[in-house]
């Protein structure tokens, strides 16, 4: 059961269901973007990437999730320093809690802005259609608030250690009511 608060919510833009979780994070917008793209930053709070953003491709590999992560290719959509990027996997990925079953191609965006030294997170996942967008939600829901949690604690200076992902895991409900 999770006794974390689980906050994203349903939304809807052209024809497609979003997963929207948003933070506010109180470090400037600019230190916030660089530990969203700067692979070493990454690193600290869910993984990195390598390549060459401008040739329209990066590769990147969840190192949270252990030192056997497959790395992922992803195309770059957009890159709008310090406020937006958009990345679209490229092979459909699993979002079962135990990694089989169905999958789905990953699309991600993250808008950024400041307001007073305090910047606003807004991630969005774009979801598979029908039920299985439920069912997606209900599995990647409460791991976005993890690692965005995650984020939150590395700009605070706090350790992510103190992040425990057993305070996520029951999430799943809170998501299957809100994109049932």
């Amino acid at each position: 059961m999770s006794t974390t608060s689980m906050n994203g919510r349903r939304e809807e833009r052209d024809g497609s269901t979003l997963l929207v979780i948003e933070r506010e994070l109180r470090a400037p917008l600019d230190d916030v973007w660089a530990a969203c793209t700067d692979p070493s930053r990454m690193e600290r709070w869910i993984g990195t990437w390598s390549g060459d953003p401008a040739t329209g491709s990066v590769t990147f590999r969840m190192t949270a999730e252990g030192d056997d992560a497959p790395a992922e290719e992803m195309d770059v959509l957009a890159c709008e320093p310090p406020r937006r990027f958009v990345v679209r996997g490229r092979e459909p990925q699993p979002f079962s809690e135990d990694g089989s079953g169905e999958q789905a191609v990953w699309h991600m965006e993250l808008e950024l802005e400041e307001t007073d030294g305090v910047t606003s997170l807004r991630f969005v996942q774009v979801l598979a259609p029908g039920a299985t967008g439920v069912e997606m939600a209900a599995s990647v829901g409460p791991g976005w608030e993890y690692y965005l949690d995650r984020l939150a604690a590395v700009l605070a200076g706090a350790d992510v250690d103190g992040v425990d992902w057993e305070a996520y895991a029951g999430g799943s409900s809170h998501y299957r009511e809100r994109f049932a």
